[in-house]
């Protein structure tokens, strides 16, 4: 099948030849082009021999894949050009109309001008075309290499060898190791005892001593450089937020790898090493990075007190556990050493099977003694705080789960080993060991981050709980997916596929988004988005103060500038991110629909809210009542309107209330209203000397207008008293209780000084039967039980024949009330 498949796509590539060579498209493309498609020709014609005989390392298919990813990504490139060019003529061709019909004519100039277009979208179509195709069969090509990559990889994974702790193997074992020890001795005694290099060390002999000078001062007092330097650091400030203890720390690890470095190099340049120790030599600085980053990240988990879900420990197991991270790294630098011994001298398998058992089984206990560690403080927690272990003290369900998986490879490591699946074992129990390393290290580093972020904007130690310690842990959460993908095994081909496949993005009708698609939209909406944001404060503050126009009016325009410009920005971003909509309107009308059904109320109200800053019948600043409720027009935004009640809290109305249902705009147009001030007088008064006392009352009053003037009316004759009202129209009715406050306290002010009296409810009480209450009470004292006379005296039935018409009646005195409203009043007896 997979032949016959090739068999069609060489077919398919060489009809497509031979369709651009009947064009002159192709013949027209310079030299270059057909020498890179000559190339690519002849590398995928190689690519397809490999595959098929499925017998080349690793390596090199590694190599043909990385050729093959180039031509590939060439040809993506290449598949996109000229679209808008190719567009345009496609739009000037339909605008000509469909082609004639067999028998039909069409005007000279129109077929010329025909036949011209076609020519030139085809030439133009055929180098997209051939770049389809190409990129279609690279990758296809390298989803064949990836496979049988990965096929290797997992039958090497599960491959069975010869178990550890067969006794036949230890000898044989011991005899290579010594051997290779040998080897790599007599090497280097050879070395020393050649001319040439004795020549070579006396030559750069000042050199060489000099290199050695600087590695060995690096390395023993590297230490102490770097408190040096975190005493000078700390003049600069920052004083308790460790950031320099941090910087210090790296500076630790930092100046003794140099020194090694150094030596290393001096041992290079002197040339004692053969070519086995120089194999050798060439991993010991990464050997001398591993121990130093471990130690490093035990003192900075535990000696600086970094809380962490991962490894916790109690006080007493610190220096025990940070003696086990750095026999990690012994554990990963000695597993290292054996992989290149075995690699250059050729070491069987079954010895090699013997080395790795004892550093996997170290590696295991190592990992199962820091769970154990964890456990107990964890226990310890939970009987503090009263919860379950590992998920204690909000601890993550991430971390709980890696941990627990960490247990059990650890657990799983050596029982492969022993059965024989050494790569099995080796591919968990190391990988295990690294990811701990790496989620360790992105506790310290987000700590240092959070640090620095309170360092450069003061925020101290406080910065360690802010949005943006939150968001940096997300960030390094994420940069470190590649890098755990590694340790466990994925190439570094699978990460740059699938990197290409997320910038290549994701067809959706006729519309690619990608990556830089999403990112051109962002930005161009962003900066739209400002722009608009710019605007609308100068208007607000600059402009529209000056201009004659309400508050109200000025928020409207505002507004609507505000959502125009965001509606634009939107617009202008699909566009520039080349965003095809149209084949989404039928998914869209659809999606409208079911929107308009189901936030029927959020659609009602955002009209709402666009009439009310078209039409403007309510605006900010206006005193309303709505609802029931009264207070000032604070904000209207697209969904509701906020609404501050002269209690100072805040109402927040759709802004459908406000369109369907009534409202009272007190200030509406201007902030004119009308007052009325009632108040009562005594009966015997004289009406019109009141009058006159209350018409001065108003018009003394600087908030009264005199056009109209104010009024006095007569309302009429009250129970108690004689009862008037001031009416006046003032400047502005916002004023209106202080106003009315103010006039009360002239009124009474000057009715004391013309003595007038204002009057109170007075009410007589008129008892029936005080004879009867009388005997009642007599006959009570005398220990006379008389219920019926009792109940007769206390609750008398209603005689209509002895009822005074001129006093009301008991049942009366409930309803009876002042001229003033109130139910309150002294009795009258």
């Amino acid at each position: 099948m997979i032949a016959l498949m090739r068999g069609f796509v060489k077919c398919l590539a060489g009809l497509v030849l031979l369709i651009s060579l009947a064009f002159p498209a192709l013949a027209q493309l310079d030299a270059r082009a057909k020498s890179y498609y000559e190339d690519w020709l002849r590398t995928a014609n190689r690519a397809e021999n490999v595959i098929d005989a499925s017998r080349a390392s690793n390596l090199a298919l590694e190599q043909l894949r990385s050729e093959l990813a180039d031509f590939r990504q060439t040809f993506q490139v290449k598949r996109g050009e000229n679209g808008e060019r190719i567009q345009t003529l496609q739009g000037q061709l339909d605008a000509l109309g469909a082609a004639p019909g067999e028998g039909e004519e069409e005007p000279e100039d129109i077929a010329q001008l025909r036949a011209a277009l076609t020519q030139q979208l085809n030439q133009l179509k055929v180098p997209r075309i051939v770049a389809e195709e190409a990129y279609s069969r690279a990758d296809g090509l390298i989803n064949e290499v990836d496979k049988i990559v990965r096929e290797r990889l997992t039958k090497r994974l599960f491959e069975r060898g010869t178990s550890p702790l067969n006794p036949e193997h230890w000898p044989g074992a011991l005899r290579d190791l010594v051997h290779a020890s040998r080897a790599v001795g007599n090497e280097t005694l050879s070395q020393l005892r050649n001319d040439t290099t004795s020549e070579r060390i006396s030559g750069d002999l000042v050199g060489l001593i000099a290199v050695l000078l600087i590695g060995l001062l690096l390395i023993t007092r590297g230490r102490s450089w770097a408190h040096r330097a975190g005493d000078y650091l700390r003049r600069y400030g920052a004083r308790g937020t460790g950031v320099w203890t941090f910087v210090v720390s790296l500076l630790q690890v930092l100046l003794p790898l140099i020194g090694v470095i150094f030596l290393a190099a001096a041992v290079d340049l002197s040339g004692i090493l053969g070519v086995r120790g120089s194999i050798i030599l060439d991993s010991v600085p990464a050997w001398a990075f591993i121990i130093l980053s471990f130690h490093w990240l035990g003192e900075q988990l535990y000696a600086n007190q970094i809380e962490n879900d991962l490894l916790p420990v109690q006080e007493g197991n610190q220096a025990e556990t940070r003696f086990l991270i750095d026999m990690m790294a012994v554990i990963l630098v000695l597993q290292d050493a054996f992989a290149t011994i075995e690699r250059i001298q050729n070491i069987p398998e079954s010895s090699a099977a013997v080395y790795a058992f004892p550093l996997i089984t170290c590696a295991a206990l190592i990992l199962l003694r820091l769970h154990r560690i964890g456990a107990k403080q964890r226990q310890a927690q939970s009987d503090e705080d009263g919860e379950e272990g590992a998920i204690a003290a909000g601890a993550n369900r991430i971390i709980a789960v890696v941990r627990r998986s960490i247990y059990l490879l650890g657990f799983a490591g050596p029982v492969l080993a022993a059965i024989g699946y050494l790569n099995a074992a080796e591919s968990v129990i190391y990988p295990s060991m690294l990811t701990l390393a790496v989620l360790a290290g992105l506790f310290v580093l987000h700590r240092f981050l959070g640090d620095l972020y309170g360092f450069v904007s003061g925020k101290g130690m406080a910065a360690r709980d802010s949005l943006f310690a939150a968001l940096i842990g997300f960030a390094l959460a994420l940069l470190a997916l590649p890098l755990l993908a590694l340790i466990w095994g994925a190439r570094v081909a699978d990460l740059t596929e699938l990197w290409s496949n997320f910038l290549e993005g994701f067809q959706v009708g006729d519309t690619r988004i990608s990556p830089t698609a999403f990112i051109t939209f962002v930005a161009i909406f962003a900066v739209g988005y400002g722009l608009t944001r710019l605007v609308q404060g100068s208007l607000r503050n600059a402009l529209l103060p000056k201009t004659r126009i309400d508050v109200g009016g000025q928020n409207a325009i505002a507004s609507g500038m505000g959502y125009v410009g965001i509606f634009l920005a939107a617009l202008v971003a699909v566009s520039m991110a080349g965003l095809d909509l149209s084949s989404l309107a039928i998914v869209a009308g659809a999606l409208s629909v079911g929107i308009g059904f189901g936030l029927q109320t959020i659609v009602s109200n955002f009209v709402s809210g666009i009439i009310l800053l078209v039409e403007r019948p309510v605006s900010k600043g206006d005193w309303i009542e709505v609802g029931g409720l009264m207070g000032y027009v604070r904000d209207i935004s697209v969904r509701s309107t906020r609404i501050e009640t002269f209690d100072r809290t805040d109402v927040i109305v759709p802004n459908s209330d406000l369109i369907t249902g009534t409202v009272t705009n007190y200030t509406r147009g201007n902030t004119v209203g009308r007052v009325i001030v009632p108040v009562g007088v005594s009966y015997g008064t004289d009406p019109r000397k009141v009058e006159a006392i209350l018409m001065e009352v108003a018009k003394a009053h600087p908030m009264v207008l005199m056009n109209p003037p104010p009024s006095v009316v007569f309302q009429g004759f009250g129970a108690d008293s004689l009862n008037f009202e001031i009416r006046a129209i003032l400047r502005d009715v916002n004023w209106v209780l202080s106003v009315k406050s103010d006039m009360n306290y002239d009124i009474a002010r000057r009715f004391d000084e013309a003595g007038i009296e204002i009057p109170f409810a007075q009410r007589d009480i008129w008892i029936r039967n005080p004879d009867a209450l009388a005997a009642a009470a007599t006959e009570a004292a005398q220990g006379i039980k008389a219920p019926e006379a009792a109940v007769a005296a206390s609750n008398p039935s209603p005689s209509p024949s002895k009822k005074r018409p001129d006093r009301p009646d008991l049942d009366d005195l409930s309803s009876a009330d002042d001229g003033d409203g109130s139910e309150d009043g002294d009795a009258d007896r």
